[in-house]
């Protein structure tokens, strides 16, 4: 009897990238949601868990369209996504809780970053090759 191996493929690392960055946005949404119904900062902390838990599912999507497609600008996308999405997260939460920025004109580059990230997501739809 022989066992058959999966192959690795040039995505994998793909995929257990956006399942782990899923995992993480998905959990620091939870708890930032958590955390604001007793924080006198609300509005800053609601409005990073909501985009934490907003992205969980896109990068989830991410790592499973790079197992289905070759599809070059994919990892761009979820670089460009992930990193602004912690600087303008990043930023909203430290002034939430220590009352200071991340560093100056964090959260607006962050921002620029995450919708930069889902126009190169609108640009792999029309890059999509067969695998």
């Amino acid at each position: 009897m022989t066992h058959m191996q999966p192959q690795a493929t040039p995505t994998a690392p793909l995929l257990r990238t956006g399942m782990a960055m899923a995992g993480v946005s998905g959990a620091a949404g939870v708890v930032s949601l958590a955390l604001s119904a007793h924080a006198s900062a609300s509005s800053l902390i609601e409005t990073a868990a909501h985009m934490l838990l907003f992205h969980a599912p896109v990068f989830l999507g991410i790592g499973l369209l790079a197992q289905l497609r070759r599809v070059p600008l994919l990892p761009v996308a979820l670089i460009f996504l992930a990193v602004g999405l912690s600087l303008f997260c990043g930023d909203l939460l430290m002034r939430a809780f220590l009352e200071r920025r991340l560093f100056a004109m964090s959260a607006p580059i962050g921002g620029m970053m995450v919708i930069l990230g889902w126009l190169m997501l609108a640009l792999c739809a029309l890059r999509v090759r067969p695998k």
